[in-house]
C-alpha cells in the first residue's frame, strides 16, 4: 500500500495538468491551421493573438467550471460535460470579441470551428485518460484516502460496503467506529477485533498514529445531535472531516450540496431543470419536435381527415393536464372517442377492454398516433419531447393520496414518451412501477439520456399492449 505516493505532490499534479490543458489548446489550434492552410504557411500575427486569447479564456473557463477539482470519486462524463461546456464558452466569447471588434472577417470560420471541435475532443479524450490512469492506479494501491468512518454501526457498514466496491474512487475504509452505545473501534476488514476507546484523548492519537487521512460521520438526521460531540472530539485532528447524512429511507431526488451566500446548504428533493440544463432540455424540444412535425405533417394531414369521416366533432381533442410545477394545460391530441363519450360516466381513466374510442379512433391509440399533435404542445412549451406522462388534475389529486412519490413527477415537464413508457408501463399497467420509472429518470436526466429514450422510442413506444 502507498498512500502517499501522489498526495504529497498534489500541487505539482495541479501545475502540469493545467499546462497539459494549454499545450493541448495550442495543439489544437495549430493542427486546425494545417488543416486548413496547409503545412507550409506561417501562421499570421493576428492569428497567433486570437489563439493566445483562446487559451486564456478556455483557461479561465477551466477554472470557473471547476475541471480541475479533484477527480477522485467523480464519472468521466461529468468532466466531459463541462469540458465541452468550457468549449462553448470559450468560442461564443471569442464570437463576441470578433463582433464588437468588427475583426471577425479577417479570421477564415472554418479554422476557427475545427480548432473548437479538436480543442474540445482533445481536452476530453486527454482528460478521460488522466483519470482512468489514476483509477487504474488507485485500484492497484497507490494514492489512497486512509478513511476512518464513524457513526451508527449499520450506517458506517453500508459507507465501508459501498466504498470497498469502489476502489477506483482511491477511498479506503481502515477502521469503523459505533457510537451506537459505548463506543467501538473495528478495524474494516476484521469480523471479530473490536477495540474500546475513550473520547476525546485516544481517538486524536489514534488518527494520527495510523495515519488517517479523512474522517468520515455517518448519522442519520435524529442522531444528528451527536455531530457536535464528535467534532469536538476530534478538535486535536488535522484529518479531513465530512459528514455523510443517512437519507436512506427518506423521500430524496438529485440530492447535493451547495454554498449559497456563505450558508451550507443539502438539497433532499431537488428538480435537474436548473440554470444550464433549462436551455439545454429546450433546445433538444424546439430542434427535434420542429423536425419531427415537419416530417409528420403531411401523415397528419391525413389523419385528421380520417378522423373527421370516421365520427362527427372537431378533429382534436383538447384536455386539460398537469406538467412541470402543477402547471395545468390543454393537451391536444387527435379525437379517438365520440364527443359525448364522458358524457355520463364522467372522467374515467382507459382499462383494458375500452369500447368508447371509434373504431379509427381505437387504431390510432393502439398505434399512439393519437399523440402526434403533442409535439405542437411542445413547441408551445407546455410540454417536452421527454418526460413523465401527464395525467388530469382530477386523477392527479386521487393518484398523490394513495401512490408514493407521485407528486415528484411534476418536477419536470411532462413529456410525448419516457423512460416509463419504453419499458412499458403505460395504460392501467401497475401505477407504482410507472412512478419508480419516471423517478429514476428525474434523477438521471441527462441529454444523453434523452437521446437514448427518443431512439428507443421509434422501435417498441409507439406500439404496445397497454395501449387502449
Amino acid at each position: 500500500m502507498q498512500p502517499g505516493i501522489f498526495s504529497k505532490h498534489t500541487n505539482v499534479i495541479n501545475v502540469l495538468s493545467r499546462l497539459f490543458d494549454v499545450l493541448v489548446l495550442l495543439c489544437a489550434a495549430y493542427f486546425a491551421f494545417v488543416l486548413v492552410f496547409g503545412l507550409h504557411r506561417s501562421i499570421p500575427s493576428h492569428y497567433e493573438l486570437a489563439i493566445l486569447l483562446g487559451v486564456i479564456i478556455a483557461f479561465a473557463s477551466f477554472n470557473v467550471l471547476g475541471i480541475y477539482s479533484p477527480a477522485r470519486g467523480k464519472r468521466i462524463l461529468h468532466y466531459i460535460l463541462w469540458i465541452s461546456v468550457a468549449w462553448i464558452v470559450t468560442m461564443l466569447i471569442l464570437v463576441l470579441i470578433a463582433f464588437l471588434t468588427k475583426t471577425s472577417s479577417i479570421f477564415s470560420r472554418v479554422w476557427f470551428i475545427e480548432w473548437m471541435v479538436i480543442g474540445c475532443i482533445l481536452s476530453c479524450l486527454s482528460r478521460s485518460f488522466v483519470i482512468i490512469l489514476l483509477r487504474s492506479v488507485r485500484k492497484k494501491g497507490f494514492n489512497i484516502r486512509r478513511i476512518i468512518v464513524i457513526g451508527s454501526e449499520d450506517i458506517v457498514q453500508h459507507i465501508a460496503d459501498k466504498l470497498g466496491k469502489a476502489a477506483w474512487s482511491g477511498y479506503k475504509v481502515e477502521y469503523l467506529l459505533s457510537m451506537d452505545n459505548n463506543p467501538i473501534l473495528k478495524q474494516a476488514n476484521a469480523s471479530e477485533s473490536y477495540t474500546r476507546v475513550k473520547m476525546p484523548v485516544d481517538l486524536n492519537i489514534f488518527i494520527s498514529k495510523h495515519s488517517i487521512d479523512e474522517v468520515w460521520v455517518g448519522l442519520s438526521f435524529r442522531e444528528f445531535y451527536q455531530l457536535e460531540g464528535i467534532m469536538e472530539s476530534l478538535k486535536f485532528s488535522t484529518a479531513n472531516i465530512k459528514v455523510v447524512p443517512d437519507v436512506m429511507g427518506l423521500d430524496i431526488i438529485n440530492h447535493s450540496v451547495h454554498d449559497i451566500a456563505g450558508i451550507p446548504i443539502f438539497n433532499l428533493r431537488a428538480s435537474p431543470m436548473e440554470g444550464l440544463n433549462v436551455y439545454i432540455k429546450a433546445c433538444e424540444d424546439i430542434i427535434i419536435s420542429t423536425v419531427i412535425l415537419i416530417l409528420v405533417s403531411p401523415l397528419m394531414l391525413i389523419l385528421g381527415l380520417l378522423v373527421k369521416l370516421s365520427s362527427s366533432g372537431p378533429i382534436f381533442y383538447k384536455q386539460e393536464r398537469v406538467s412541470w410545477n402543477n402547471k395545468k394545460f390543454m393537451i391536444l391530441k387527435f379525437r379517438s372517442m365520440p364527443v359525448d363519450a364522458e358524457s355520463n360516466s364522467g372522467a374515467t381513466w382507459a382499462k383494458p377492454g375500452e369500447q368508447r374510442a371509434t373504431k379509427f379512433g381505437a387504431f390510432l391509440r393502439k398505434t399512439s398516433l393519437d399523440e402526434l399533435p403533442q409535439f405542437l404542445n411542445v413547441l408551445k412549451g407546455d410540454m417536452s419531447i421527454v418526460g413523465p406522462r401527464p395525467e388530469r388534475p382530477v386523477f392527479v389529486d386521487e393518484f398523490k393520496k394513495t401512490v408514493p412519490q407521485y407528486m415528484q413527477k411534476h418536477m419536470v415537464k411532462a413529456g410525448i414518451t419516457g423512460w416509463a413508457q419504453i419499458n412499458g408501463w403505460r395504460g392501467s399497467s401497475d401505477l407504482n412501477k410507472r412512478i419508480e420509472y419516471d423517478i429514476y429518470y428525474i434523477e438521471h436526466w441527462s441529454l444523453w439520456f434523452d437521446v437514448k429514450i427518443i431512439f428507443l422510442t421509434l422501435f417498441k413506444g409507439w406500439i404496445n399492449k397497454n395501449a387502449y
